[in-house]
């Protein structure tokens, strides 16, 4: 599977809800799609989100902190780089969901890690901190894990190719 999604403290019953669980899941795919084996994720994901009705939303007012995507009081939030990021995402939709900003979110994370993390799979590990994170956390959330490869280089000129 390309990607992973997990539902936390009732997340799947507000999107089911809001009719979005499908949206969601077609969502998901398709940023999955756009980005596999991509080098410059940032712009791709915020095409791929508007391509899928996804608007950006202003966090906090007078400030520039925005969630990468948000419909129908659900937010979604991410970054592909490091899964350390489950920290800043969580807090970054826990902020909109204590101000009834947003009624769930959907962190999306790299399901990449160390080799050598002796802490299980990714899903387990994410499971284990959202709930390590509560009462701090304690917002309804679904957690996509991705596994997004990086591009393929060139040995000799160090470039990327298909």
């Amino acid at each position: 599977m390309p990607f992973e999604i997990f539902h936390v403290r009732g997340s799947d019953k507000i999107l089911k809800d809001k009719n979005l669980d499908k949206d969601v899941q077609v969502t998901l795919q398709y940023v999955d799609d756009a980005l596999y084996g991509s080098l410059y994720r940032g712009e791709l994901l915020r095409l791929a989100l508007n391509d899928m009705g996804w608007t950006k939303f202003n966090i906090l007012d007078g400030r520039r902190y925005q969630y990468k995507g948000f419909k129908k009081g659900v937010a979604i939030e991410g970054n592909f780089s490091a899964y350390e990021y489950i920290l800043e995402g969580s807090f970054r939709l826990q902020v909109g969901f204590d101000k009834e900003m947003i009624e769930t979110g959907i962190l999306m994370l790299t399901s990449l890690r160390s080799e050598k993390s002796a802490y299980g799979t990714s899903r387990d590990l994410a499971e284990a901190e959202i709930e390590l994170l509560y009462p701090t956390i304690s917002m309804p959330v679904s957690i996509a894990l991705f596994d997004l490869n990086g591009p393929i280089l060139d040995d000799e000129k160090g470039g990327a190719h298909e």
